[in-house]
């Protein structure tokens, strides 16, 4: 079986969890006898790269410019419409959403197929963005043959879904789990990290942008008797270490740049608390949880109307809080660092969850099923 994605970017060198879950995904699938897997995706300089990367052909179409943080790749549509007319065709052209240049790209190459959509977040900041493509999308929508997501929540809440709620299945999207086992090397890590700290450690990873409610963590720790690892980059961060000063924090809050793989592992084990506070529907799923559930950490995040709170489920895997509510947030916070009993029984229950339910092996299994039910998709 081919399957060609489609997507603004691919990982790496681009950083994003829709890139990294893109990339999970497309190299799960490339590991199973007879696939093969293409992705189509912007460059961010004007030339047009191909490079294979964990047995998946990408091709990085030039971009011309960008507009409303969307690369404008000019030659998509050739490129997808190059991949429907080789040998064998594009098989199942799989779009990853919200990107509306590919989605475009895909409807200028004669929409081929079959064709299936991952539907991550509705488009919720750039609204004159959104409702201009409105008629587009409506177009792609009715013309795809199966919709993804990643969670329950996401269909039950989404006004946008709700007329294809017939086409829509639920694949819950996961996590290289292999990642965050205790090796010897992680488990001392962790330990050494731990030493430099007095305090108990809540944990932060994610880009300091306005849907995470970094703010509003910030805000919380005043009243927690704990440290504040931030790990992450963005737009707000001098704002948040202002933040930090002017609260009286500041030599609790720790400002971390993006690590790698392995000092991340050793972060979640660290860490008696990993915290995701966001505070808008951009937030739909939170990949950083289940990362901190496989780490035998567990979670407190925001009772957003997305899969958010789905995936770390309230009382069992962590604790759940209104959204934007710092008492709240820093009551929670303090509830779990006081109890040790409570934290161990949710991080077993939350590394059980992350392991059965949410690993790269179950995503794909349950994705082939979904390219099992397009027309033609063998």
């Amino acid at each position: 079986m081919r399957v060609t994605f489609v997507n603004k970017y691919y990982w790496p060198p681009h950083l994003g969890g829709i890139e990294h879950h893109l990339a999970m995904l497309a190299s799960g699938l490339a590991a199973r006898p007879g696939m093969e897997i293409d992705a189509i995706v912007a460059n961010e300089a004007r030339e047009t790269v191909r490079e294979t990367i964990d047995r998946v052909h990408v091709t990085r179409v030039g971009r011309g410019f960008a507009f409303a943080s969307t690369p404008v790749a000019l030659g998509m549509s050739a490129a997808v419409r190059a991949a429907a007319q080789r040998e064998g065709g594009a098989g199942i052209v799989h779009m990853m959403f919200p990107y509306p240049w590919g989605d475009t790209a895909w409807l200028m190459a004669g929409a081929p197929g079959p064709s299936v959509l991952t539907y991550h977040s509705d488009i919720v900041r750039q609204r004159v963005l959104g409702a201009a493509y409105k008629p587009v999308m409506r177009r792609v929508f009715d013309r795809v043959d199966r919709i993804i997501v990643g969670s329950p929540p996401m269909l039950e809440h989404s006004e946008v879904l709700a007329p294809y709620a017939d086409k829509v299945r639920v694949v819950p999207f996961g996590i290289e789990t292999a990642r965050f086992e205790p090796t010897r090397e992680t488990v001392a890590r962790a330990s050494a990290l731990r030493d430099v700290h007095t305090r108990p450690i809540v944990l932060f990873v994610g880009r300091l942008i306005y849907y995470k409610g970094a703010d509003v963590l910030v805000r919380a720790m005043a009243d927690v008797d704990a440290d504040l690892v931030m790990i992450g980059s963005g737009p707000l961060e001098e704002e948040l270490r202002s933040r930090a000063g002017a609260s009286g924090i500041a030599d609790r809050v720790t400002f971390l740049p993006p690590v790698d793989d392995a000092e991340l592992a050793a972060w979640y084990r660290a860490a008696d608390v990993f915290c995701l506070p966001s505070v808008a529907r951009s937030e739909a799923y939170g990949l950083v949880q289940l990362e901190a559930h496989a780490s035998g950490t567990p979670v407190v995040c925001t009772d957003l109307p997305t899969g958010v709170p789905w995936v770390n489920v309230d009382g069992e895997t962590g604790l759940v809080v209104p959204v934007g509510d710092a008492e709240a947030l820093a009551a929670a916070l303090s509830r779990l660092l006081a109890d040790e009993a409570l934290r161990a029984r949710m991080g077993v229950r939350a590394r059980e969850r992350a392991l059965t339910e949410f690993s790269v092996e179950r995503m794909v299994e349950r994705t082939l099923a979904v390219y099992d039910e397009t027309p033609a998709a063998g």
